[in-house]
């Protein structure tokens, strides 16, 4: 589309709001995801009151053009524009902080509300605002092209802030320069509002077009709700295994965006050839939900679902945009598409976890695509399977997408069944099971096959990974295993320390309180755990807090936050390992959270941070920190032993120079942990995922 010197305004306008609009929403889960346990939900939660707010804004401009004239809407307009100034900057207070773990989605949903709910509505009203004021003064389907324009912004808003922003501007900083750039756009769009008034002393006179029957609204509710859904389980499906940071958050998006780019831009969108490969996408993400190939490296499984996601897309948006209605139905349009994203988002984020006991959103979302496929050509009287030589393929999408949906079932009902239990709340899926170790030896009586009592054991899985095992036998019930084992880097700080008395132990992270195993009498233990159902399945499902020798005590709550909250806590080993799955929570790691950790800690007292990862390599991470605060740190690596259910683990021991040098263990066990240059101190401020990527 040409866009004449007199309309230039009109899409830089579109495209710098969009711009903002997609700039602030990874900045506000970054600020606020230290306060929630650093968990992949918060972000879901952030993509939910992005697309609720988008849709007030949507509804409201559907209102506001159908019921004032023009010379009104731009003074109501510029009204809320003003209002959005006096929230400005965008940066949370630390009293809006959680004081414990109980409802951190409305927690979340109100943070945002109060730090950015105003901007964020005036932007993404907006847009579809000055669609709306081109629409009717020029009367064409031209104004689908600031759709694209729009999107195209959003898209530069979402890849600028990982490459350009977040790597150079410290949070605060980031913040400022934000807000002064909105407060800068708010005062000139308010200036185009208020020129609405000279091109307009009566109301508007468009005559709207009939609207479209029920079934295409249904559609434009449900292809939107499908890709919105599988948005949202994507970026959960690949955030619980790595970091919920920004730059794999923004990926998804950024492919979710720019699908909406080539479907309403230009002629990208060819239907069969999209239709073919969605089913391969489809195909391929089914079948990659396999606990069998949870095992592939990152980049194949990022890939592998990241491409699935936009296939997906180009053909939800890509037949929503062939139902795109008359200009005159404009705002209606984006309100009922719009309605659609928050369905979707809702289901991901609200629903799926209080009705499914483990993450099979993205089954459902992948199972309900299928559907749409075989609905919208079963519907669609242009259809090419409407043609006669087309018109055998139909029974076979109608078997490709059973197929689908079945093998999805399957999946997910197999899952199940192997488990004691399996839970699920905001801060993720809790897996029980028991099991036996390799090579096991059958005893055959009159009854019953059995395997050996010492052989058995029970499991607990955070997403893909075990967070603690104990074997079921009475003979090794107490023997500590998987990364907690007598040669562990834990296991060698509480050899070291077990000539002290009575010892102070905190742990961030419960798990199935495993190094419990570890106390003597007259020890007292701390566990800080975020997550209250990790504490109720290592009371009710393992016995190693009962068994245990010490007084132990728990604090419910993010480990960072409790401490900050606490006097010094004196601490003769402090331990750090509060992961979810392969899922790292940043803020545990930085140089601001060591200084705590510290505090806490006896002056010849002990770090014990866990470190073993699949996919980050984050010992330069703890070294730069340990060198920044003038601390010893050593890297103990222990081997695996598959009979006894014991992992190779890498913990990180870090103390006050001169500390470990006294426990010839330690010094034995380990080597000094090595900091790389290319990996910068990671501070609440700045830190780098890229850097530290296997």
């Amino acid at each position: 589309m040409r866009i004449h010197p007199a309309n230039l305004l009109n899409a830089l306008t579109i495209f710098v709001s969009a711009l903002l609009l997609f700039q602030v929403e990874p900045l506000s889960g970054k600020i606020i995801l230290p306060w929630f346990g650093g968990v992949a939900a918060v972000w879901t939660m952030c993509l939910l009151f992005f697309q609720i707010v988008l849709l007030l804004g949507y509804l409201y401009v559907h209102l506001l053009t159908r019921r004032f004239g023009r010379g009104t809407q731009g003074w109501i307009h510029a009204a809320i524009l003003a209002a959005s100034l006096l929230v400005l900057p965008i940066l949370p207070r630390n009293s809006w902080k959680p004081a414990g773990p109980e409802h951190p989605a409305l927690h979340i949903l109100e943070v945002l509300t109060l730090a950015v709910g105003l901007p964020f509505f005036a932007l993404s009203a907006t847009s579809p605002l000055l669609q709306a004021w081109w629409a009717n003064a020029k009367k064409d389907e031209g104004v689908y092209r600031f759709y694209a324009i729009s999107n195209a912004g959003s898209l530069l808003g979402l890849l600028t802030y990982p490459v350009l922003i977040e790597p150079r501007l410290t949070i605060p900083h980031q913040g400022w320069s934000w807000s002064f750039v909105y407060a800068a756009f708010a005062v000139a769009c308010g200036m185009i509002a208020i020129t609405q008034r000279e091109k307009a002393s009566a109301p508007p006179r468009e005559t709207f077009a009939a609207p479209p029957d029920w079934n295409i609204r249904a559609l434009w509710i449900a292809l939107p709700a499908c890709s919105s859904a599988l948005l949202l389980a994507v970026t959960n499906h690949i955030t619980q295994n790595v970091a919920a940071v920004p730059f794999l958050w923004i990926i998804p998006l950024s492919l979710y965006m720019l699908s909406f780019i080539l479907c309403f831009g230009s002629r990208w969108y060819h239907r069969m050839l999209f239709l073919r490969l969605l089913g391969v996408a489809l195909g391929c993400m089914a079948y990659a939900l396999s606990p069998s190939l949870t095992s592939l490296p990152l980049w194949i499984l990022i890939s592998l679902f990241c491409a699935g996601l936009f296939f997906c897309c180009m053909f939800c948006h890509g037949e929503l945009a062939r139902l795109k209605p008359e200009p005159s139905q404009l705002t209606s349009f984006y309100f009922w598409s719009s309605l659609g994203s928050v369905a979707g988002a809702a289901f991901a984020a609200l629903l799926a976890p209080q009705i499914f006991s483990g993450f099979y959103e993205l089954h459902v979302a992948l199972g309900a695509c299928a559907l749409l496929a075989v609905l919208v050509h079963r519907t669609d009287p242009a259809s090419p399977f409407r043609q006669p030589h087309w018109r055998l393929a139909l029974p076979v999408l109608y078997g490709l997408a059973a197929t689908i949906i079945v093998a999805l079932f399957l999946l997910a009902r197999g899952e199940s069944a192997s488990s004691n239990r399996m839970a699920r709340n905001f801060y993720g899926v809790l897996r029980v099971s028991d099991e036996s170790a390799p090579n096991v030896v059958l005893l055959k009586d009159d009854e019953q096959s059995r395997p050996k009592d010492d052989l058995r054991f029970r499991r607990l899985m955070n997403g893909t990974i075990t967070h603690g095992l104990q074997f079921l036998g009475t003979a090794r019930r107490d023997q500590p295993a998987s990364y907690y084992g007598p040669e562990s880097g834990i296991g060698v700080a509480f050899k070291a320390l077990a000539s002290r008395g009575s010892r102070r132990v905190g742990a961030i992270g419960l798990g199935t309180g495993t190094i419990a195993e570890y106390a003597h009498a007259g020890d007292e233990f701390t566990f800080y755990e975020i997550n209250p159902l990790v504490l109720r399945i290592a009371q009710q499902d393992f016995t190693f807090l009962r068994d245990s020798k010490a007084r132990i005590s728990f604090e419910l709550g993010d480990g960072r936050l409790t401490l900050e909250r606490q006097l010094p806590q004196n601490f003769d080993l402090l331990a750090v390992d509060a992961f979810s799955s392969d899922s790292i929570p940043v803020h545990l790691l930085t140089i601001e959270a060591f200084e705590l950790y510290f505090r806490h800690l006896k002056p010849d007292g002990i770090l014990a941070v866990h470190i073993s990862n699949r996919h980050l390599h984050l010992e330069p991470v703890v070294a730069a920190a340990a060198a920044k605060l003038g601390k010893d740190a050593v890297l103990i690596e222990s081997p695996g032993d598959r009979a006894n259910e014991i992992y190779l683990a890498r913990w990180i021991l870090l103390a006050n120079r001169g500390v470990l040098q006294q426990f010839p263990d330690v010094e034995e066990a380990g080597e000094p942990a090595t900091a790389l240059a290319r990996v910068k101190l990671w501070t609440d401020s700045y830190s780098s995922l890229l850097a530290v990527l296997k």
